[in-house]
């Protein structure tokens, strides 16, 4: 007679900047059982203002659990969730939004980031207190500007959440956070681990006293309640994992976990970041100093436009994604002179809040749909390329890069990714890396609940499978062209930034 056994899985939460999704991965099987996914709309305007709201939240994780059959819900076992970083989720004492959600990608902050720099006595004294500079996309000077703009709504704060504390709040009710998300808020100091009470006090004396406890990284936010698991229709007091950041879960997901490897990202941002056992940072050359959700640190460079470039191109071309790789491959290394700078969104990294994206190097002879496109895509990988340099400069010394995100799955960018960089790139078989990440965290955490402990490094090395097909190796005659189109594209950078301060 044959026995069933009953699948058991981890849920993966990835709440992106455009939807949420949902996976559901089978331990024992080594693989996803069941995705879903919702989008999620986004308030455009055009000061830099980019905003959503609560309820888009609530509403697209609803329907992504409703996709799921009643078996499927009942075999999860513990929950993790990623979430974009930087944001700021205003809630009042009943656990209602005061305010739309400002995004990573706001840049209507710059004057709160004048102010709060200016007070604390420079950006070295920034730094001192949070590691990184006091940059439009970090959460700090979102909320003094919801002081200085909705002071109504500022009186009543409660409860200030990043957006995976705000899930995670959802299915357990709980008001806490982990360092690795807590390092992009620039008001905590991810070496002493603690709270910075010199850039609370400048943003509001009663600052410190809202902000919630800290947790490791492997201990639970909480349990899921009666009220989720009758919402969602999943078990109730399953655990949810302290989860983190989207690209601290993307860590976990590509299993860059250790010394040595690096993940990018090209998705709508462009990332790059590596694991490290001791502090790393070089703000002021984009390196942020992250923490990782993990336990250790997440030096990260972060751009604003990545995929923006690609996708702006396709649409005036009236292009699919392929066509445009197509034309791109019909073009060669440095797109015969033309530099695309890619600052649709303005820019974190380098730091333009004003920046505006431009095509510059045209003659009559270049002048043409191949190389733009080319230009376009390599324009995101020069970007990286800075951030390359800043790790190096602080010694560390890289092995391999983990690609991962939706421009990861084009063979041109990817081999873009190793000449540019000159670094061997290796993508793993699961593209769904931050949903993949919060699976493994929560794998992570339910094995010690369970009392039987491993290490990250240990359950990344069993669950993240790396795709032999579409790794690729750096081409030494792309990578010597590609350091001379660098070169082009950094005075193109040079001479136009002064237009955007």
């Amino acid at each position: 007679m044959e026995r069933t056994v009953k699948t058991t899985t981890v849920a993966g939460i990835d709440m992106g900047t455009q939807s949420i999704k949902v996976v559901l991965y089978d331990w024992n099987a080594r693989g996803i059982i069941a995705l879903a996914q919702e989008p999620v709309e986004l308030i455009a305007e055009n000061d830099g203002t980019r905003e959503q709201k609560t309820e888009w939240y609530d509403t697209a994780l609803e329907k992504c659990f409703s996709a799921f059959s009643p078996e499927q819900k009942n075999s999860i076992a513990a929950i993790g969730i990623s979430g974009h970083q930087h944001g700021f989720v205003p809630l009042d004492a009943q656990g209602k939004a005061l305010y739309n959600v400002k995004l990573w990608n706001d840049t209507s902050t710059a004057e709160e980031c004048r102010i709060i720099t200016g007070t604390a006595g420079g950006d070295d004294a920034v730094i001192a207190e949070v590691c990184n500079l006091m940059l439009p996309g970090f959460t700090a000077p979102k909320i003094l500007w919801l002081k200085r703009h909705k002071p109504e709504a500022f009186e009543r704060l409660r409860y200030i959440m990043l957006p995976h504390d705000y899930l995670n709040y959802l299915f357990t009710g709980e008001y806490k956070a982990e360092c690795g998300d807590a390092s992009g808020m620039a008001i905590f100091n991810g070496v002493t681990g603690k709270w910075s009470k010199k850039i609370c006090a400048i943003i509001d004396e009663k600052l410190l006293g809202l902000l919630p406890p800290l947790i490791k990284s492997d201990e639970p936010n909480g349990f899921v309640t009666a009220a989720a698991a009758k919402r969602y229709g999943i078990p109730q007091g399953i655990p949810v994992s302290s989860g983190g950041g989207d690209n601290m879960m993307g860590a976990i997901g590509t299993g860059c976990v250790q010394d040595g490897f690096l993940t990018m990202s090209l998705g709508t941002s462009g990332t790059l970041y590596g694991y490290s056992e001791t502090p790393l940072a070089d703000p002021k050359n984009g390196l942020s100093g992250f923490n990782s959700s993990t336990g250790g640190y997440l030096p990260l460079l972060c751009t604003m436009n990545c995929t923006v470039a690609t996708e702006e191109t396709r649409r005036i071309f009236n292009l699919g994604v392929k066509e445009l790789d197509g034309l791109a491959a019909a073009s060669k290394p440095g797109a015969n002179g033309i530099v695309f700078l890619p600052f649709f969104n303005g820019e974190r990294t380098p730091n333009l809040p004003n920046g505006r994206a431009s095509i510059s190097g045209i003659t009559a002879a270049n002048f043409s749909r191949e190389n733009v496109a080319r230009a376009a895509l390599e324009s995101a990988i020069f970007g990286m390329r800075c951030g390359l340099e800043a790790f190096q400069r602080l010694g560390f010394t890289a092995r391999e890069i983990r690609i991962t995100g939706g421009g990861s799955k084009s063979a041109i960018w990817r081999q873009m990714v190793a000449d540019i960089l000159n670094i061997p790139v290796k993508r793993p078989v699961n593209a769904e890396s931050a949903a993949m990440g919060g699976a493994i965290q929560a794998l992570w955490c339910l094995s010690k609940l369970e009392g039987k402990p491993a290490t990250i490094k240990d359950i990344c090395e069993d669950h993240i499978n790396i795709s032999e097909e579409t790794s690729v190796k750096p081409n030494p005659a792309n990578a010597d062209l590609y350091t001379n189109a660098y070169t082009v594209y950094n005075q193109y950078l040079k001479a136009l930034s002064p237009l955007y301060t």
